[in-house]
């Protein structure tokens, strides 16, 4: 930035210039004094030459105290120019810097002082209006802030009321539609047992699709009560050992793998942390699937594993389950985790659609990840990450 006004280092120059000037004149002067009363001494000692020689003393002591008076005016004037050039414009500058500290951030500094000191106080105004402008900024951030906490906090309370309607559709699907579907699948039934030999192959045919859909309903219901409770119990998260777990679990399957002469393996099972009850769903739905979309050609197999390794937030254990079946194409490898999509018509493979699903959800829940593993040869591999113990 451009000095306003003289420069006081320029003034200053200027005077130590002008003196410098007039000391080697002076200086000149006294030594020419002395010099000429030396050689009238060492010439003579008459009357003539003594009172020579006094006036070049004479004029030596006028040289010299014009020099102290003149070294003393000199001094004054440097002073005189530094105390009004830099000293006062710093003072006011200073007073007008700590208005503004002190909660006045809005008062303006004005330009004191001239050159080095008038820029030095431009400086501290255009910082001013910097901090100013910061501060502003930094106030409307903190709104914008505070208005999206409001925000949320209504966003949170919206939530909480609709968790509420939802637990309560809940109960109402847990109660009053299972029931009037247990009474269309029952009496329907009864329907058939009585009036079984009035009937024709058609009727029966009629029948036998309503009971089907009844129970189909049923599990449809049963699988989104499900779906909605993980995440909104009070399940307790503590230590859990997956090798009891998927015990419970293959002891409940046990029927479904005999009657497919199945074959299911797996490793010694870690200890993770999380909630049992949730993940023997997350064990029963995956090797569910995997019994249930066998290859048509050959006997399932199912393998079960476990691999600890360093998580995100920590470490963990991959766990996969590995089959011989059908496979999925890699194209739909994301869209099986989604809610009631399925890949085969519900004739060939019964189902609701909602099992991977719920694996993901129950998954999610206990902060891991799942997906396909693209690099299955054969069959599918459904990869799971839970936190270790």
């Amino acid at each position: 930035m451009r000095a306003a006004g003289p420069s006081v280092l320029g003034r200053v120059r200027r005077l130590l210039r002008w003196a410098a000037v007039a000391l080697v004149l002076l200086v000149v002067v006294a030594v020419v004094s002395t010099v000429g009363s030396l050689s009238l001494l060492t010439d003579g000692a008459d009357e003539s030459a003594i009172d020579a020689a006094r006036v070049w003393n004479e004029v030596l002591v006028v040289v010299v105290s014009v020099l102290g008076l003149f070294a003393a005016s000199l001094g004054w004037f440097v002073w005189r120019a530094v105390q009004r050039g830099v000293s006062e414009p710093l003072g006011r500058l200073a007073q007008e810097v700590r208005a503004a500290r002190t909660g006045e951030h809005d008062h303006e500094i004005p330009q004191v002082g001239a050159g080095e000191v008038a820029s030095l106080s431009a400086d501290v105004e255009a910082m001013r209006r910097e901090l100013v402008a910061q501060v502003a900024d930094a106030r409307a951030a903190h709104q914008e802030v505070e208005d999206s906490h409001a925000r949320l906090r209504q966003q949170a309370a919206e939530l909480e009321r609709s968790n509420r309607d939802l637990e309560q559709f809940a109960y109402v699907a847990s109660h009053d539609l299972q029931e009037p579907l247990r009474k269309v699948a029952s009496f329907t039934q009864l329907l058939q047992k009585r009036y079984g030999d009035q009937l024709d192959d058609r009727a029966d045919q009629y029948i036998a699709f309503a009971v089907d859909g009844a129970h189909r309903m049923q599990r449809l219901i049963q699988d989104l009560l499900s779906f909605s409770r993980v995440g909104r119990t009070n399940e307790v998260r503590a230590p859990v050992d997956l090798q009891g777990v998927l015990d419970r679990v293959l002891g409940d399957l046990s029927e479904r793998i005999t009657e497919r002469g199945a074959e299911v393996t797996h490793d010694r099972m870690p200890v993770v942390v999380g909630d049992r009850a949730l993940l023997a769903m997350l064990l029963t739905n995956v090797v569910g699937n995997a019994l249930k979309f066998a290859h048509p050609d050959r006997p399932p197999r199912v393998h079960v594993s476990a691999v600890r390794t360093q998580g995100r937030v920590g470490e963990e254990w991959e766990i996969s389950c590995a089959d011989n079946g059908i496979g999925i194409d890699p194209q739909y490898a994301e869209r099986v985790f989604v809610i009631f999509q399925r890949l085969h018509p519900k004739e060939v493979y019964t189902g609701t659609g909602i099992g991977l699903a719920l694996v993901k959800r129950v998954v999610e829940h206990h902060g891991g990840r799942v997906w396909i593993d693209p690099g299955a040869t054969q069959g599918t591999t459904v990869r799971w990450t839970l936190p270790a113990a």
